[in-house]
This record gives C-alpha cells, sequence and structure tokens, in this order.
C-alpha cells in the first residue's frame, strides 16, 4: 500500500499588533518561525515544508530554514482574515504545482514553538492509526475551576461549588494548545474549517501549550525552550 503523501503547513502572517515582525524575531537563537520548519523537516513522515506569507522577509527566512514559500494575496493577510483561507490558497498552490496533492496536512504555527520532531510523528501516527480526518494537539486539564458570568452572577462551570468533591473525581476537559493540527484537505474544502469529521485528540504537557503573543510570553516560551527542550537533545 502506497504510503500517504504528508505535507507541513506553516502561515505566517507579516503584521504583528503585539510585536512587531513576531514570526522572524530571534527567539534561542534563530528566527522563530525557523523552529517550526525544523521540526517539521526532522519529521519520518512529512515530505515537504511550506510557509505561506504575505511578506517577503519571512519567506526568505523561511527559505533558508528549508521551506518552501507561498506567496500569500494581500486580501488573505488582513487583521480579518481567517487562517483557514489562507491555507486554502496554499493548498490550492501545492496542488496546482509539480508536486501535486497532499494527502495528509501538517498545520503548525509559528508562535508555538514548544514542541519537538517526535511529537509531530507521534500526532501523525494517531492520525493514521485512529482513521481520523482532522486532529488536534492539547492538554489534558484535570482539576481547572473555570466560572462565567451568567445573569444571575457568577456561575461554576467546570465543576460545582457547591459541592467540589476531591480533584480525583472531577472529569478532565481538553485544552486545544495550538500547536499541532492535522487534517486531510478534503475536510477543510468541505467545511472551511480545519476540523471536521472524525476529530481525534492529541495530548501532550501543559507546558508544550505555551505560545507567542505578547511581549511577556517571549520570556516564558524561553525557559521552557531551553529547560525542555534544547537541554533534552
Amino acid at each position: 500500500m502506497k504510503a500517504p503523501r504528508v505535507i507541513a503547513l506553516i502561515p505566517a502572517r507579516g503584521g504583528s499588533k503585539g510585536i512587531p515582525k513576531k514570526n522572524i524575531m530571534d527567539f534561542c537563537g534563530k528566527p522563530l518561525i525557523s523552529w517550526s520548519i525544523r521540526q517539521a523537516a526532522g519529521s519520518k513522515y512529512i515530505k515537504d515544508v511550506y510557509v505561506t506569507s504575505d511578506d517577503d522577509a519571512i519567506l526568505k527566512v523561511s527559505e533558508r530554514a528549508g521551506a518552501k514559500a507561498i506567496k500569500r494575496p494581500a486580501k488573505l493577510a488582513t487583521d480579518t482574515s481567517s487562517t483557514e483561507d489562507a491555507l486554502l490558497h496554499a493548498i490550492a498552490e501545492i496542488e496546482s504545482g509539480p508536486s501535486g496533492a497532499a494527502d495528509i496536512v501538517v498545520f503548525l504555527q509559528a508562535t508555538s514553538p514548544l514542541r519537538t520532531s517526535a511529537d509531530i510523528d507521534k500526532a501523525i501516527r494517531l492520525f493514521i492509526s485512529e482513521k481520523a480526518d482532522s486532529l488536534f494537539s492539547g492538554a489534558v486539564l484535570d482539576d481547572f475551576c473555570v466560572w462565567e458570568y451568567a445573569k444571575a452572577g457568577l456561575k461554576s462551570m467546570t465543576f460545582d461549588h457547591r459541592n467540589r468533591g476531591r480533584r480525583q473525581d472531577r472529569k478532565p476537559y481538553y485544552l486545544e494548545n495550538g500547536s499541532i493540527y492535522i487534517f486531510k484537505p478534503a475536510i477543510l474544502k468541505k467545511h472551511r474549517n480545519r476540523l471536521g469529521g472524525k476529530i481525534v485528540f492529541f495530548g501532550m504537557p501543559f507546558w508544550k501549550s505555551y505560545e507567542i503573543d505578547k511581549a511577556e510570553d517571549v520570556g516564558i516560551c524561553g525557559y521552557f525552550m531551553k529547560t525542555g527542550i534544547l537541554k533534552r537533545k
């Protein structure tokens, strides 16, 4: 049986409100996006790594790191543009190219650098073994007491504050951490959503859920990158 063609797709918009040029800023000695490219390239299953961006500087950095560049139209890179539209455009470009269509797409966010090639490979194996249509990575939340404001005031959501019980007896919840998504291209085209059909959860340690959106996130992610990933190599 022919092995499926697996590709990685990394969207990286040029505009960044919180941190200017975030996707190519220095993070632990490399441009931030380079970490995701290297992690994808180190996978046993991924054949090609693509970066889609409206920004030429990002595309140049990405190519130097080993990715193939896809120039995204400006209309798909505004503050209101959806990631799904960018993914659909990139997949159409890939399918019209010499390598042809992919069977499985691994979608990585450049702002979630706390993963390894081994994480990606484990997620791909789970996706295939479970005959999934889509997958998201995340962390298990087994002791999170979440509240919301309702009309009658504060309301406990993930537990009953009137009958807390033991932590061990509370049902777990699952945090979508944005680090790894996997889907069949047909699912994205049908639902215009990265998740659809049979959805599978891939668990990761909670500390791998941190991502870089604001300036204060850089130090947090840098700590875990140095102590949790680089130090263990």
